[in-house]
C-alpha cells in the first residue's frame, strides 16, 4: 500500500491543487484531487490483466472548474434536488440558491465541488479531505465542518466515509457524483453495462425531477432491477417517469434498510468484465445514466458524451426536507452525520 502527493495544477488565484493517488498491493490505484475532494480516476484490472480507468473526469484545473457535470466530486451538504430552492427549520424560511430552471436547488450549488480542500495522509491506504462550508453558504444554515475518507484496501474496494457537523440545525445529505465506465472512460457508452440494484420502488418525480412524495413499485417497468438488466434495454421506454428525465435519473429506495453497511448495487463492464459491488450505509441510490452529458472533452481529450457514464449515487431520499415521510436527513447542531459508501472492484 500507498500513497503519492503530485502537483496537479493551480487555481485562477495561484492556489496549488495536488492529487493523491492510492495504490494498494494488486496495483489498483484511486486518485483525488485536492479540488472538490474529486474521486478522478479509478485504475482497475480487466479480464485480460490490463489496467483500466474507469472513470470519467478531467485532467486539467481549468476544464474542472468552467466544464463540470459534477464529474467525481463529493456533493453537499444537501445532495440531489431541494425543490423550490427553500426549506424550513424551526418555523423559519431559509432560500436556497435556485441554480437549476431557476426553481432548484441542485447539489446546494456546487460549492463543494469547486472548493479547494484540505487533505492528510491518515495511513498508507487512506487520505483525509476536510472543508468547512460558512454558515449561510448558499443559504444552508450552520457552519458544517466536513470531512471525508477515502480509503482503498487490498480487496480492491474503495471506501468512502463521510462526517460532518453543523453550528446549527440543518439537512445533511453528501454523496460522490462519480460518472463509471467499466469499459473505460474512453470506451464508448455504457448501454451494454449489466446492472442490479436491490430495491422493489423508486422515487417518483415530476416534470422537474422532484419527488411527488410517493414511492413506486419497480415491478414491470422499466426500473426493475432486481436481477441484473442491459441498462440500455429499455431506458428510451415510453414510461413517462424516463420520459421526464430523458432516462434513468431516479432514486432507488434501497430494501430493508437499517443504516448497516451492505451490498446494494452491483454492475458489470460487458468488454471489460470488470464488476463492481456497491455497499452502503444510506437508504438510497440515484441512479443517473449520464442523459444530459454533452460531448464536453475530458481526460485525454475524449468527448463525454451523452451516456458515456453512469452514476450510482448513494444518499437519502432527494428533497427530503419537504418529505416527511422519507427517512429523515436532518441534524440538529452539534449531532454528528456519519454515512460509508464502498465500490468494491473484481473480474
Amino acid at each position: 500500500m500507498s500513497v503519492e502527493r503530485i502537483l496537479f495544477g493551480e487555481m485562477p488565484d495561484g492556489r496549488e491543487v495536488y492529487k493523491y493517488i492510492i495504490t494498494n498491493s494488486n496495483d489498483y490505484s484511486a486518485h483525488v484531487l485536492t479540488l472538490g475532494a474529486t474521486l478522478c480516476s479509478f485504475y482497475a484490472e480487466d479480464k485480460n490483466g490490463e489496467m483500466r480507468d474507469v472513470l470519467l473526469c478531467f485532467d486539467n484545473v481549468k476544464d474542472h472548474l468552467e466544464l463540470s457535470d459534477y464529474q467525481g466530486v463529493v456533493v453537499g451538504p444537501v445532495c440531489n434536488r431541494i425543490g423550490g430552492a427553500s426549506i424550513d427549520i424551526g418555523g423559519e424560511n431559509f432560500k436556497l440558491t435556485a441554480n437549476e430552471k431557476g426553481i432548484t436547488c441542485l447539489h446546494s450549488g456546487g460549492e463543494l465541488g469547486l472548493s479547494l480542500w484540505k487533505a492528510m495522509v491518515t495511513d498508507s491506504d487512506s487520505v483525509e479531505f476536510s472543508y468547512t462550508a460558512a454558515d449561510g453558504s448558499h443559504g444552508f444554515p450552520g457552519e458544517k465542518e466536513i470531512k471525508v475518507i477515502y480509503r482503498l484496501t487490498d480487496d480492491n474496494a474503495l471506501h468512502i466515509k463521510y462526517e460532518a457537523v453543523s453550528s446549527k440545525d440543518t439537512y445533511l445529505n453528501f454523496t460522490n457524483h462519480a460518472y463509471f465506465n467499466l469499459n473505460g472512460f474512453n470506451n464508448g457508452d455504457i448501454l451494454s453495462h449489466s446492472l442490479m440494484i436491490d430495491a422493489d420502488r423508486i422515487t417518483e418525480v415530476d416534470e422537474n425531477s422532484i419527488p411527488t412524495g410517493n414511492n413506486i413499485e419497480v415491478e414491470g417497468t422499466a426500473f426493475d432491477f432486481r436481477s441484473p438488466r442491459i441498462i440500455g434495454k429499455d431506458i428510451d421506454d415510453d414510461n413517462i417517469q424516463l420520459q421526464y428525465t430523458g432516462g434513468y435519473d431516479h432514486n432507488f429506495c434501497i430494501n430493508n434498510w437499517d443504516g448497516k453497511l451492505r451490498n446494494i448495487a452491483e454492475a458489470v463492464g460487458d468488454l471489460s468484465g470488470i464488476k463492481m459491488n456497491v455497499y452502503t450505509t444510506l437508504p438510497g441510490v440515484q441512479f443517473y445514466a449520464g442523459n444530459f452529458l454533452k460531448g464536453i472533452k475530458g481526460k485525454d481529450g475524449v468527448p463525454m458524451e451523452k451516456r458515456s457514464g453512469f452514476c450510482l449515487e448513494t444518499q437519502y431520499y432527494p428533497d427530503t426536507p419537504h418529505n416527511p415521510d422519507f427517512p429523515s436527513c436532518f441534524y440538529k447542531s452539534t449531532e454528528k452525520y456519519v454515512s460509508e459508501t464502498v465500490y468494491q472492484f473484481s473480474v
